[in-house]
């Protein structure tokens, strides 16, 4: 996944091709563009080679960088999103947006990985946001709000049923990766439809801007999801149970991905939590998901040539390197391991979130999965199955048409079918529902 996707893990390859230094590029080209914005333009020219250094000097680039501002407004943050190999280069799409609107480049490297073209990347129609059909706004309201500490706090909306009284609530915690209120996925938006499916119902919702997207700086520094996602989950929990015709006692959190792996600690931080729903949550390491989502690309590529083997053989070793379980003299808490700072990895690595939700007595517990999720896979839900099938308080339900945003799908796809505007399942919205109403 490119870093902002609200995905598990990062998709770091695209269907035609792998590139051995890929994750090195990602890094390069969103640290060019972080330069740009700091104004450093001495040590982001360095980053390209001695021929653009000619043909595109540093005042030039400078006087780049500033009519791209009074274009597209002031930039907010770079994501590098996808490589492919193109002859002996390398091109790398960087995903921009700025106060204006949104603008992509593409970044053309050499084998040296330094730089050797600048280009506009031509604008996509995306297709619209597509209001469920189950969701009936005339049923309930929303506010926005600001969730967290003081000069840190996070845009968000409570969304209330009108006419009802203590209603449960439901904290939305994101995937991975920086993230708005409504998770939004080219022209789909998961948590906007389940606020408004599960509202439409009697059930009121908080949802969050994730930190990551919002205060980027904040991460600068070695961090761990504690950062990235605990603690502000811990306040949406806090403020849900102060909602005015809520009741305190019924407030749920529905964990997607990176959330749902997570959502078992949130119960031990927050123990009178009434349940968590673990959607499309991995019940393995992190680093586990990324090789069978690698290996999935691999395979749909369909190129069995020497050199794509090794250069996923390659990979592979780079992925590797994210098992880590403890810090020392030689990998140090600032180490960078797949965009992620090496003290991340080996605090996620410590965590069992299998464990931990099967020592759980209390909330209860609702783990479901989609058969055409390329992302998090079945043998998760298996693994989810083996260990938590028996216990009183946990229901699992394997969805074989759902994807990874929880859409009804024909077949498991790539990232393309992410732009395509399908609703959240409506049979999940009942089945949530149900389960959350049922005493």
């Amino acid at each position: 996944m490119k870093k902002s996707i609200l995905f598990i893990i990062a998709l770091l390859f695209t269907t035609t091709a792998f590139s051995q230094n890929v994750i090195q590029l990602f890094n390069s080209a969103n640290d060019f563009f972080k330069l740009l914005q700091e104004e450093k333009f001495t040590q982001a020219h360095a980053f390209f080679d001695d021929t653009l250094k000619t043909k595109l000097p540093e005042e030039s680039l400078k006087k780049l960088w500033g009519d791209i501002g009074t274009k597209f407004g002031k930039s907010e943050s770079f994501d590098a999103i996808q490589s492919k190999t193109q002859g002996e280069f390398f091109s790398v799409t960087v995903e921009g947006k700025f106060a204006n609107g949104d603008q992509n480049f593409i970044l053309g490297f050499n084998k040296q990985q330094k730089i050797v073209g600048i280009f506009l990347a031509p604008s996509k129609k995306v297709a619209s946001y597509l209001k469920p059909s189950y969701v009936d706004t005339s049923l309930y309201s929303e506010k926005s709000v600001y969730v967290g500490p003081a000069g840190k706090q996070l845009a968000a909306i409570v969304t209330t049923p009108k006419n009802a009284k203590n209603f449960p609530m439901v904290v939305f915690v994101h995937g991975s990766g920086p993230g708005d209120m409504d998770e939004t996925v080219g022209a789909n938006k998961p948590f906007k439809d389940l606020a408004g499916g599960l509202a439409s119902k009697g059930i009121g919702s908080i949802r969050y801007v994730k930190r990551t997207l919002v205060y980027p700086n904040e991460f600068a520094s070695p961090y761990t999801v504690k950062e990235e996602v605990l603690d502000d989950a811990g306040a949406a929990i806090a403020m849900a149970k102060t909602v005015a015709g809520a009741d305190p006692k019924s407030v749920y959190v529905f964990g997607h991905s990176l959330g749902g792996m997570l959502a078992p600690k949130m119960a031990t931080l927050t123990p009178d939590l009434a349940g968590i729903i673990l959607a499309a949550a991995p019940a393995r390491k992190l680093t586990d998901i990324i090789v069978d989502q690698n290996n999935y690309m691999f395979n749909l590529a369909n190129d069995t040539t020497a050199a794509f083997k090794k250069q996923l053989a390659d990979a592979m070793v780079e992925i590797d390197k994210s098992r880590i379980t403890q810090l020392g003299t030689t990998i140090k808490p600032d180490s960078v391991i797949l965009g992620l700072p090496a003290k991340y990895w080996a605090d996620l690595n410590s965590y069992n979130q299998v464990a931990v939700a099967k020592s759980l007595s209390k909330p209860k517990i609702y783990v479901l999965q989609g058969g055409n999720d390329f992302q998090v896979g079945k043998t998760d839900f298996d693994l989810w199955n083996a260990a938590l099938g028996k216990k009183k308080n946990v229901v699992l339900k394997f969805y074989p048409d759902l994807n990874h945003l929880l859409s009804s799908q024909t077949e498991k796809g790539t990232m393309a079918q992410y732009q395509a505007a399908v609703s959240v399942s409506e049979t999940l919205v009942n089945d949530i529902a149900q389960w959350i109403k049922a005493k």
